[in-house]
């Protein structure tokens, strides 16, 4: 108890550096805990949106679990009476496994095909072949509405099954109601009369209900579900049945955690099917997205640990920083309770408990502002931009409370650190080392600046060679791949930078004090001698304050490299805002069903050759789309891809793309300087010739057409036409010049046969007019560009051309593409974790550098009352504690610009490596967006100006009297 109160008494005295360790404490662990909460967070929305998705591209309901089997009834076997009915429980038991709401369970039975014949064929046509089974389904009559006559009854009516049918049967079958059937089959002992009494139709046509069950409507006798039970499942002479099991789960109340326990309750019924059926099936439209959730959050939860590596060592480092200053105000104490015979077991056990104590508070309060932190990643829509999106479902799980303990755990152990090393030292040997404040740190000692410096760049090479590879070669990384390392040896970068740096610093404040020691004033003298004499003094907070500058700017710099990179690949590829294709007439003949293929014709006769005929094309109004509102330009854009250019005996396959200079040039999208020259002098120069073209680089290379010669173009059947090279080009908008990688098989021998191998084909193009391609060539269907204004909407376009009645085949839309990027959980992690990281290391940077210069001034008022005794003026006191933070903070900001910057442009390209390099057009390139920068220096400056203010202000109550007093003492 008494160490105990010792302890409190201790950190009451040291309030404010306790109350520093704690914040940093609990940042840490809200900074670790709200990693799982965060990938439970954005995994959940992710699935929720992935299976919404499925459902709009598929039009299939992801919650739909079907089954089916094909019974048959076996006299050997007892157990196939009563299997049915096991099979129905143990389905419907099974079904609550899933761990979601069931919001509709159906059971179907259908019969086989049978002969009906009508029962007084004076009233019925009996030559009509008429082929039908009987159907029942469960609760069938909540979910129909009684078109004509009257609903079945319960129970045979003199014999006779009263049938529910749909329209379609009774047309196929040419009957009307009250006509009744008899089933003939030689398996039936007797007949079966049936009578279809009433017309229905589905009451709701949204009505998950129906799903899978509006097949063969033209054929089906639905009988009521308890009759069909009785009279059919249970009798013996209907020796096989069809059964369907249909359950609709609510899926959107689908958890992340429930995964495991919906896919066992779906392998349950596969399984108990596979087991007791001969012919069966399982469907289960959700699976295959569910199945690769695993994947993705160890690929989410390995990026989230990345993107913290910078962030954490900044945490890592304040908390031992801010123990160092605890520490060494204290190392007077530890020295004296040494030489007086405590040992060092005894006063680390009171850090110890110091560390606990503050852990746990710590641990109770970190995980609750985890949680908030979550919500910051959620909303983040950019680097340092925050959107009101959709609240994500956050909540704390017991992982994070895991991730939380061993962060306090090693924090704790990262804040032991300085007292393991100060209960070293004896009384004697810390006069000695106040004495000798200008000796080399430790890891400048050991040289472990230009050890990690040499590693960096080392691992920064290997980097390199691996992205040349890759795109050299067309190989394709794994989407969204996350090297740990790529952000690892950034932070290692910036800390031996750092490091060596501060080494040579001393050397030139000592040139700078060598300079001009014949002119400097006493106070700013005084200044350089106490900066150049206590380098070690100043290192840790001039490292701290490099650090957070510099990874600030890394982390503002990867971020907005990688956005705008997303976003300029999905602009370049798309080409512009919106591409979409309108039918065309053609006199193209109808499809045939014994064709062989389209080039030949099953039906001909043996030898004889059937010429293929050219489809004509006939182009439709193109003035619409120019009218559209919100549409700032259109432009027609023809391509054709498997066109053919020759010079000479050179003949390549290349892609043709045919426009209208000026309407494309306001129309399409590309980036600047990707071109030797501007986009549009390229268009000029094609606007000056109808027979113009512009060739890609590669047809270039491997032909060696050059500018002012006269190439053949053409494809297929088409007879080529010439034109002129008047520019040669390396990208062009929508396309991708990136080399891939094709198969091609030689033949190596009679007995071997043929091996494939691979080859790196360049992609290549043709530029021209679309009208001397559909005046020499032909006219073939082409692409419609739209360019719409800043402030329209695709929502407001989708509208107006449903209002203008224009049909549209296909249609891709850039800004839909661009909102489904930023709404990915990869972006918003990037997004949301760096903007925090970021904002975590001002905001600790801010702490720490109020924290080290009021407790540094604190400890230096005797030397400024005997400055003030001698006669330096408080104006002079102020220019040396300026000068002072200059030298050390204002530099520590130089360096940090420094490293920072020489880390973005070395490390942020090799982000191209987390995409699909053979994709990204166009070329990767680092990104500074000169706000994010502002930002950064006017924080920097704020920070000194207000710790500037808060010394003037304490040197401004320093009394001379005082001073010598406490001098005395």
């Amino acid at each position: 108890m008494a160490l105990f109160l010792m302890i409190l008494r201790k950190m009451v005295k040291n309030r404010w550096l306790e109350l520093s360790l704690l914040i940093g404490l609990i940042i840490s662990v809200a900074l670790a805990s709200s990693m799982p909460i965060y990938t439970h967070a954005i995994l959940q929305r992710m699935l929720i949106k992935d299976l919404e998705v499925l459902q709009t591209d598929t039009t299939q309901y992801p919650g739909q679990v079907y089954n089916y089997a094909y019974f048959v009834r076996s006299e050997k076997e007892q157990d196939t009476d009563h299997l049915l009915a096991e099979t129905d429980a143990f389905l419907k038991e099974e079904s609550h496994g899933f761990g979601v709401p069931i919001l509709l369970a159906t059971t179907m039975r259908s019969t086989m095909n049978f002969n009906f014949k009508p029962s007084d064929p004076s009233k019925v046509d009996p030559s009509v072949k008429r082929l039908g089974e009987l159907t029942t389904m469960s609760e069938l009559e909540k979910h129909i509405r009684l078109v004509d006559g009257v609903m079945p009854s319960a129970e045979p009516v003199n014999g006779v099954y009263e049938a529910w049918v749909f329209p379609e049967l009774l047309t196929e079958m040419k009957i009307v109601l009250g006509n009744e059937l008899i089933i003939q089959d030689e398996d039936l002992k007797q007949n079966i009369r049936i009578k279809p009494v009433g017309v229905i139709d589905r009451s709701d046509y949204a009505d998950p209900y129906w799903t899978n069950n509006m097949y063969d409507l033209r054929s089906r006798f639905f009988i009521p579900f308890g009759l069909f039970e009785k009279e059919i499942t249970n009798n013996k002479e209907f020796t096989s049945l069809y059964c369907f099991w249909n359950y609709i789960l609510d899926y959107h109340q689908l958890k992340l955690e429930g995964l495991g326990a919906y896919t066992a309750a779906h392998a349950q019924m596969e399984g108990y099917l596979s087991n007791r059926f001969n012919s069966y099936k399982s469907e289960n439209p959700a699976l295959p997205t569910l199945k690769v959730y695993g994947d993705k959050e160890k690929k989410l939860r390995m990026m989230l640990w990345s993107l913290n590596v910078p962030v954490s060592i900044l945490l890592a480092f304040y908390l031992f920083m801010v123990a160092n200053l605890i520490t060494e105000r204290q190392k007077t104490e530890i020295a004296v309770l040494r030489s007086r015979g405590a040992s060092r077991t005894q006063i680390l056990l009171g850090y110890v408990l110091e560390g606990a104590l503050l852990g746990g508070i710590a641990l109770l309060v970190g995980p609750a502002i985890g949680m908030q932190l979550t919500k910051i990643l959620g909303a983040s829509n950019g680097f340092l931009e925050f959107v009101q999106r959709a609240a994500m479902e956050v909540k704390l799980n017991q992982e994070a409370y895991q991730y939380a303990l061993i962060a306090v755990v090693a924090s704790v152990c990262m804040t032991l650190i300085p007292a393991v090393m100060a209960t070293r030292t004896t009384i004697v040997g810390h006069k000695q080392a106040l004495a000798r404040k200008n000796k080399l740190s430790f890891v400048h000692k050991i040289f472990l600046d230009i050890v990690l410096l040499a590693v960096s760049i080392y691992l920064l090479q290997s980097f390199n060679r691996r992205m040349t590879d890759l795109v050299a070669l067309g190989l394709d990384s794994m989407d969204m791949k996350v090297d740990p390392l790529l952000f690892v040896v950034p932070a290692l970068f910036i800390f031996a930078m750092g490091l060596f740096l501060l080494r040579i610093y001393p050397w030139i404040i000592q040139l700078i004090y060598t300079a001009g020691r014949k002119w400097w004033p006493p106070y700013l003298y005084s200044t350089l001698l106490q900066v150049g004499r206590s380098t070690t003094q100043y290192q840790f907070i001039m490292l701290f304050i490099v650090m957070t500058l510099a990874t600030g700017l890394f982390s503002a710099s990867a971020a907005r490299t990688m956005n705008k990179n997303i976003e300029e690949k999905i602009r370049y590829t798309n080409g512009t805002d919106i591409v979409l294709q309108t039918p065309w007439d053609n006199d193209a003949p109808p499809p045939q069903s014994g064709a062989s293929g389209p080039s030949g014709d099953a039906g001909s006769p043996a030898g004889e050759v059937v010429v293929k005929k050219r489809v004509q094309y006939t182009e439709p109004p193109f003035l619409p789309f120019t009218q559209l509102p919100g549409v700032e330009s259109a432009a027609r854009v023809f391509q054709k891809k498997d066109a053919y250019l020759s010079i000479g005996k050179e003949t390549k396959r290349t892609t043709l793309m045919g426009i209208d200079t000026d309407e494309f040039g306001q129309t399409a999208w590309l980036r600047d300087q990707l071109l030797d020259h501007h986009f549009n002098e390229y268009l000029n120069l094609l606007a000056g010739d109808s027979k113009a073209v512009l060739i890609s680089r590669s047809i270039a290379e491997e032909t060696g057409a050059k500018v002012g010669d006269t190439v053949n173009i053409g494809w297929g059947d088409v007879r080529g036409t010439a034109s002129i090279v008047y520019g040669i080009i390396d990208y062009w908008p929508s396309w991708n010049p990136n080399p891939v990688l094709t198969a091609s098989s030689s033949s190596t021998s009679s007995t071997s046969g043929s091996t494939k191998q691979t080859k790196v084909d360049a992609p290549k193009l043709v530029v021209g007019h679309l009208s001397y391609f559909q005046n020499n060539l032909a006219v073939e269907p082409y692409d419609v560009w739209l360019k719409l204004k800043p402030d329209m909407t695709s929502q407001a376009l989708y509208d107006a051309l449903e209002l203008k009645h224009i049909k549209i085949e296909s249609l891709v839309d850039t800004k839909q593409m661009l909102v489904r990027s930023k709404n990915d959980p990869f972006q918003l992690a990037v997004n949301g974790v760096m903007t925090l990281g970021f904002l975590i290391a001002i905001g600790i940077s801010f702490m720490g550098f109020l924290l080290y210069w009021v407790l540094s001034l604190s400890g230096r008022i005797l030397q400024f009352g005997v400055l003030r005794a001698m006669g330096i003026s408080y104006a002079q006191l102020i220019g040396m504690l300026v000068a002072e933070q200059m030298l050390t903070s204002g530099a520590a900001v130089l360096i940090g610009m420094i490293t920072g910057n020489t880390a973005s442009r070395l490390f942020v390209p090799l982000f191209q490596l987390t995409f699909d390099s053979s994709s990204q057009v166009p070329p990767f390139q680092v990104s500074f967006d000169p706000n994010d920068q502002l930002h950064l220096y006017i924080i920097v400056l704020v920070m000194i100006g207000i710790g500037l203010l808060l010394l003037g202000g304490m040197l401004s109550r320093i009394k001379i009297h005082q001073a010598i007093k406490l001098g005395e003492d």
